[in-house]
């Protein structure tokens, strides 16, 4: 669910931090520090665009934001939101890092459910397991005691695995509290900061493909900021009361008639595809169905919103929130398999731009398609993150093995919420006017310079035009 790095540094941490640019035709990452509002680059980096070792956001922002402003106008673009996300909103709103997971206590077998965590934190290029890896583990080997007919051993288990899982929904439901309650100003800070985020990416012209936003996050934070921004989200859920997941996902949009033209509607501005790859925290398995139940963001408990009659007797255990706690293998691949395919065809496809941000690159699933990606040409990844603690993103950069094909902003001093949305992040609604207002200086200065440089002879005016 959430881990613990991005915005939870410490200020005094962060003013300290390393910060990697790597951008436009850079042919390799550029490392410097910061203090304050001040940077100086670290010892033998070279960057041909800076007059001197100090600079500061004015030198960075003219050499980042035009580079995100034409990536963002690709033909299609992406965003993977990680847990950076939630931190980054939680931590402007309470000063404090969000919660993030527990471990799973059991009474039998606890031992060897934590060394094959261990095992499979290791495979994924984790320092160490954590509660996913757990109740994955857990669900496997809870099968392996049915197969074996050992029905009072996997009663236990099962149980105990249901409380497990309705503690892992408790600590979603408190980091979005933790926004939901925060002081006033605090909050609507943070919610105005995400706003801001969410439009600088949902903001495209109606001929341009629809955003896809993608997220490895339980939480409904993005629900929420967009919600607040106006954003028409369009997900694989149809219904209004009780919305079901749906397999058959077809090309829904939303469009307008202009006032005064008759049948020729047009795309509706701030709409945007929606993918939760891990589930959701309010995702139920109701028989053989998914289901969205009405579960108020930042609820103290899930429990009394999964006593409708509809939804027949489900417990925490039903959650989809990856790992689930389906029967079968069928199932178990549903509706993950559905969610990772939307992924892929979204951004492996000619003239496509990803963006990560909060993202460490801890999920293989989600690195294959990126990979796969990359061997496109035309495509283009931006790495955006808080810092790196474990080393993954850089490590995948050299793996990946395409620089000219992704761009690094890693670093408080570039991927802090507050400053990324204030200096390096496009914005949509002045960029629109800014491209009017070149267009007519430049047809003004034009037609000016022509005049200018070709001035009518003295000799050569009439009477009456010398007189005026």
């Amino acid at each position: 669910m959430l881990e613990t790095n991005d915005q939870a540094a410490p200020e005094e941490q962060a003013k300290k931090s390393i910060n990697i640019l790597k951008v436009r035709d850079d042919h390799a990452p550029l490392q410097f520090s910061g203090d304050g509002d001040k940077f100086r680059l670290l010892t033998g980096a070279e960057a041909s665009w800076l007059g001197s070792e100090e600079f500061g956001h004015t030198e960075l922002r003219s050499r980042i934001e035009p580079w995100l402003t034409s990536l963002f106008q690709s033909e299609h673009l992406s965003l993977l939101a990680g847990s950076g996300l939630t931190h980054a909103v939680h931590h402007l709103a309470t000063a404090k890092g969000a919660a993030g997971m527990g471990a799973l206590t059991l009474s039998n077998y606890q031992a060897e459910i934590d060394q094959a965590a261990e095992k499979a934190a290791e495979t994924a290029g984790r320092e160490k397991g954590n509660l996913e890896d757990q109740l994955r583990v857990a669900n496997e080997l809870l099968r392996g005691l049915e197969v074996l007919k050992k029905d009072s051993e996997a009663e236990a288990l099962c149980n105990e695995l249901q409380a497990g899982m309705q503690d892992f929904a408790k600590s979603i439901l408190s980091s979005e509290a933790g926004i939901a309650t925060a002081e006033e100003a605090s909050r609507e800070l943070a919610f105005n900061t995400l706003v801001t985020f969410l439009m600088s990416f949902a903001s495209r012209t109606g001929v341009r493909d629809r955003l896809n936003i993608f997220t490895t996050n339980y939480d409904r934070l993005i629900e929420a900021g967009a919600e607040l921004a106006g954003l028409h989200l369009l997900d694989r859920f149809l219904g209004n009361l009780m919305p079901i997941f749906r397999s058959s996902r077809l090309d829904l949009d939303m469009h307008y008639n202009p006032p005064g033209i008759r049948g020729e509607p047009r795309y509706l501005e701030g709409v945007t595809r929606y993918t939760k790859l891990h589930g959701s925290v309010d995702w139920v398995q109701t028989d053989k169905d998914i289901r969205r139940i009405g579960l108020p963001f930042g609820a103290e408990s899930i429990e009394p919103y999964l006593q409708a009659p509809g939804l027949g007797g489900a417990t925490a255990h039903q959650l989809m929130i990856y790992p689930n706690a389906a029967k079968d293998r069928e199932t178990a691949d549903y509706p993950y398999v559905e969610l990772f395919r939307d992924l892929a065809a979204a951004v492996c496809r000619p003239n496509s731009a990803l963006v990560t941000y909060g993202y460490s690159f801890g999920d293989e699933h989600i690195n294959r398609v990126i990979r796969d990606m990359l061997t496109i040409p035309s495509t283009h990844l931006v790495v955006i993150s808080f810092d790196d603690p474990l080393g993954r993103i850089m490590q995948t950069y050299q793996e990946l093995g395409r620089p000219s094909q992704i761009s690094l902003l890693i670093g408080p001093a570039l991927a802090d919420l507050s400053t990324l949305t204030g200096y390096y992040l496009p914005k949509a609604a002045i960029d629109k006017t800014t491209f009017r207002m070149s267009e007519l200086l430049k047809q003004r200065w034009g037609t000016e310079q022509s005049v200018d440089q070709n001035p009518p002879d003295k000799d050569q005016l009439t009477d009456g035009e010398s007189q005026l």
